[in-house]
């Protein structure tokens, strides 16, 4: 089962040291999920072999240009490359006016479908949902209305025990239901219990997306035990300053946030312009949070 991230953008406002606008493509078995869409995003899945073809849905977390300026161009390489699919895309009321009105005057129309999900930015909701995975809203705290998402896998089938099935003698067509949480009727009307033949599933993972916000205790129940946290950490310490008139956030408060979640790993990005060195940003935050990583844009992060 695979269930990982692959970084296409670390940056923040500016692009800068060959870093890009924010953008992770996040793959679930196969199953292909973009969150945000900077600029250049298309270029960077390509760069990095994600097939465009994978991707049916989009999800920006708001309307400053460094999270969407690359939408128009990925809607526009759909559009040349005969999609038929419907695209979905999340986001914040505003987003559809936006979109639609860069292809009203560029007099253009769509081959297919795009259908618009609009987000509620105060309260946290659940905006997809399929068989395996759903996807929350996490209201954020921005200068304009954001939110984050919370990717979590759905509990899985129990694990039935290879050796149950040679000694009470279960036939295939019964499997299923045992996996599912059902008891076994053997042939002279006994009853195994579930327990005896199959094991607990595995604990679900999940990935917390936490874009441009300052520190935000408000998460902290939403994304509590999170398997993997991405936060922005903009800043380092000695602009905190900066941090706050921006309503961004440092490397300590990121880092503090993953603590006091009690989260898995924490992933920092949306780095300044003014930083070359990473490696300070990173440091910083393991003196809170050790398992801290960088965004890197290209690296693959199973969650």
């Amino acid at each position: 089962m695979q269930f990982e991230v692959t970084i296409l953008g670390c940056s923040g406002a500016i692009p800068a040291y060959d870093r890009h606008p924010t953008s992770h493509f996040l793959n679930y078995n196969g199953h292909g999920f973009l969150i945000d869409c900077g600029e250049g995003t298309q270029m960077q899945m390509a760069r990095h072999n994600i097939r465009r073809a994978k991707l049916d849905h989009v999800f920006i977390s708001h309307l400053h240009g460094d999270h969407f300026f690359g939408l128009m161009g990925l809607i526009s390489s759909f559009n040349l490359n005969y999609r038929e699919a419907p695209l979905h895309i999340y986001g914040n009321e505003g987003i559809e006016e936006i979109v639609r009105a860069h292809f009203k005057h560029a007099q253009t129309v769509l081959r297919y479908p795009i259908e618009f999900h609009v987000v509620q930015p105060d309260t946290p909701a659940i905006i997809f949902e399929n068989s395996f995975l759903t996807v929350e809203s996490i209201p954020l705290a921005h200068r304009i209305p954001t939110t984050g998402f919370l990717f979590r896998e759905k509990e899985g089938l129990r694990k039935i025990l290879p050796e149950k099935i040679n000694q009470y003698q279960i036939p295939v067509g019964e499997i299923a239901k045992i996996k599912s949480g059902e008891d076994f009727i053997d042939g002279n009307g006994n009853r195994i219990l579930n327990t005896e033949l199959t094991l607990p599933p595995s604990k679900p993972k999940s990935y917390a997306f936490c874009s441009d916000t300052c520190y935000h205790e408000p998460i902290l129940d939403q994304i509590k035990d999170v398997t993997v946290l991405y936060h922005e950490a903009t800043f380092g310490t000695e602009h905190a300053f900066r941090a706050k008139e921006t309503f961004h956030s440092t490397t300590i408060e990121a880092a503090t946030i993953a603590q006091k979640a009690n989260v898995g790993t924490l992933i920092i990005g949306h780095y300044s312009a003014r930083y070359d060195n990473l490696e300070i940003l990173k440091e910083e935050c393991q003196t809170v949070f050790p398992n801290t990583l960088l965004a890197i844009e290209g690296t693959v992060y199973p969650i």
